[in-house]
């Protein structure tokens, strides 16, 4: 399946995603692995610059157009890969410290920068079903991963990065916000 990024101007990008049921169907089996190697390609300099892709580390299924609750991560920390291919998310724990990005976030379905602060929680628990491992997880994470999860859950409900940041001081720091 090829993968075609929707922008945020399409109104669809607004929309709450419905649950996917489970069992998995092959179909959203499918989809899944393309949005992952798509993430996986994307990263690659010479296949994103060959094929004029944005490299991303999260894409929802929203934005490809299907209002479906679930996504993909893939980021490559070096030392260990960080992958998953979650179905029907739910943040179940988020932490009272907060977190933001110092270069701010991006998106691969919004082409304009937005710069500021984006507001998360530091860490947080989720509750999902992966399709990578076929099993139901609670994945604990914090920092930079907390952040992608956070992001691309924003997503499931129609709402995007730059809705966090403050309108009127967009370099506002909050008492105990760590910057990443």
């Amino acid at each position: 399946m090829k993968i075609k990024i929707i922008k945020d101007t399409n109104p669809i990008m607004r929309k709450r995603s419905l649950p996917v049921s489970l069992p998995l169907s092959n179909e959203d089996r499918d989809i899944l692995d393309s949005m992952l190697d798509h993430l996986k390609k994307s990263q690659d300099p010479e296949y994103s610059k060959k094929h004029n892709i944005r490299p991303g580390v999260g894409i929802a299924a929203i934005q490809i157009g299907l209002l479906k609750r679930m996504f993909c991560v893939y980021i490559d920390m070096g030392d260990e890969i960080v992958q998953y291919q979650l179905v029907n998310p739910v943040i179940i724990e988020s932490s009272l410290k907060k977190a933001a990005l110092n270069g701010g976030e991006g998106c691969l379905s919004v082409p304009n920068e937005h710069k500021g602060y984006v507001h998360r929680h530091y860490k947080i628990k989720m509750k999902a079903f992966d399709a990578l491992t076929n099993e139901e997880v609670v994945l604990t994470a914090s920092g930079y991963i907390a952040i992608v999860l956070q992001h691309e859950y924003d997503h499931l409900d129609g709402k995007f990065y730059y809705d966090h940041i403050d309108s009127k001081n967009p370099m506002l720091i909050l008492p105990n916000e760590e910057i990443i």
